[in-house]
């Protein structure tokens, strides 16, 4: 209804949305985000198998980082045209193919023949991850009403963290069965193996729940069927909506120009639209802070350090949890104080957390460990430098990504920040062991660095959403 809109809002009443069945929206939501949990699952599972892979296959660092890092090119390819076919085939259907490819990469990995078999499937994998990097954040911002949106894109980052420490709970479950070592036996199979298998079970989950949640009603709208986008919306956003001027408001935002493609991004100026860069920016900014470091060489990093197998994948475990309590801190605050300070305090945090680390491990090693001063440092940092992360850059990214472009270039702008931020994780990736045998304190002065310059960043470039309907950007 009008009568309820703000002066300058959208004349549909949608800022103010209320849908009777908030549950149904969450179900929704938790539904579309189990692409998030495989994306943090599949992510970090390869961390309790990275010296077992270096063993079985006899291959040095450099080698390993590519086998560890492959994948990354996968998420990228499949970021960069997860956005075209959820325009043309919708976002349930692009759902579905995800969860068939998270299924095959888990059969797949677990029982390769060779490396470079190990790697495909990696790469396999890593195109499903990228698709769920898109279309989640897109769906879950395209069903969410406004009032709610920043909780509700929250999901995302959330699933990806619960993934992320269930993958290292069941690492550390299958470490124990098989004896503590990476390539004990259990049931024919390398431990390792096991590990990157198990993941077919919540890849079968999320495909069937695909089929239990609506398809977006902006992608309904923009195919004309109007009829059952206002059901959608009904479901979604309340009874008491003006549902015909809703329709309309996104058929104009869609219809300001033809449909997204990759030369609707660019400008005339730097390439790309000024709004693009920022998207890109985001995402480069969240993976050269080292976040990911942290959940593919955790357990390889500690071991490094004097800390045996078994505690190793302990503190990789505490890690996740940690990581798990600071996204809830964001899903708290997100939609209260906003995602500008958010990713601001982050950015401190981050900071002084990187910083402590590179302090710790500028130590030589007694006898193959950090000195214990040191090694409690390493330890505490760490786990500082995660929840930093995770209440901040690991939930405000993704919600601004899904947010923060016009209507008519969201999919296309969302798949291309969506691709530059795998390509970022790779080359993070791909670095590390290279630099952590060359220095490692040195490296973590690197992370510092890049978490220290995201700060002018957002205070220069990125504009508060908070509160704002998806029509009203741009």
């Amino acid at each position: 209804m009008s009568s309820s809109a703000q002066p300058g809002g959208p004349a549909s009443g949608a800022r103010e949305a209320h849908p009777e069945h908030l549950g149904h929206v969450v179900f929704i939501t938790a539904s579309a985000a189990m692409g998030g949990f495989l994306f943090g699952y599949d992510s970090s599972v390869i961390n309790g198998a990275v010296e077992a892979i270096r063993d079985r296959y006899d291959i040095g660092s450099a080698e390993l980082a590519q086998v560890i890092a492959i994948a990354l090119i996968g998420c990228a390819i499949g970021a960069a045209t997860a956005g075209r076919m959820a325009d043309r085939l919708g976002r349930i259907a692009c759902m579905r193919i995800a969860a068939v490819l998270f299924m095959v990469s888990a059969v797949g990995s677990a029982l390769p023949f060779a490396l470079w078999d190990l790697a495909f499937w990696r790469i396999v994998g890593g195109f499903a991850i990228g698709m769920a990097s898109v279309i989640g954040p897109a769906y879950i911002a395209e069903v969410s009403p406004p009032a709610y949106r920043g909780r509700l894109a929250s999901f995302q980052q959330a699933a990806i963290v619960i993934g992320i420490a269930i993958s290292q709970l069941v690492n550390f479950g299958i470490l124990q069965l098989a004896d503590g070592e990476q390539r004990g036996k259990i049931g024919g199979l390398e431990a390792w193996q096991w590990m990157l298998g198990v993941m077919v079970i919540p890849a079968m989950l999320y495909g069937l729940l695909s089929f239990a949640i609506p398809e977006s009603p902006r992608f309904l709208v923009s195919v004309g069927k109007t009829g059952r986008a206002k059901d959608v919306l009904r479901e979604v956003e309340g009874e008491h909506i003006d549902l015909d001027a809703r329709v309309a408001e996104i058929d104009r935002a869609m219809r300001r120009e033809h449909k997204s493609t990759f030369k609707d991004l660019l400008g005339s100026r730097f390439g790309f639209l000024p709004i693009v860069w920022v998207g890109i920016g985001l995402s480069v900014f969240q993976q050269l802070v080292g976040i990911n470091v942290v959940f593919y060489y955790s357990s390889t990093l500690w071991q490094s350090v004097g800390i045996d197998p078994s505690s190793s994948f302990f503190y990789s475990f505490t890690s996740s949890i940690v990581n798990i309590i600071g996204t809830v801190i964001a899903m708290v605050l997100v939609d209260r104080i906003g995602r500008r300070p958010l990713a601001l305090i982050g950015s401190a945090g981050m900071a002084i957390a990187l910083g402590f680390e590179a302090w710790a491990f500028s130590s030589p090693l007694v006898d193959g460990k950090l000195p214990s001063a040191q090694g409690t440092v390493a330890l505490i940092a760490a786990h500082v430098f995660v929840l930093f992360f995770a209440l901040s850059w690991g939930v405000v990214v993704w919600v601004l990504l899904g947010e923060m472009f016009p209507n008519r270039i969201r999919a296309a702008a969302l798949g291309v920040a969506a691709s530059a931020q795998w390509i970022a994780n790779w080359l993070i990736t791909a670095t590390f062991p290279s630099l952590s045998d060359w220095n490692l304190s040195a490296t973590y002065v690197i992370y510092a660095c890049f978490a220290t310059l995201s700060i002018p960043f957002v205070l220069r470039f990125v504009q508060e959403t908070k509160g704002k309907a998806l029509e009203e950007m741009g």
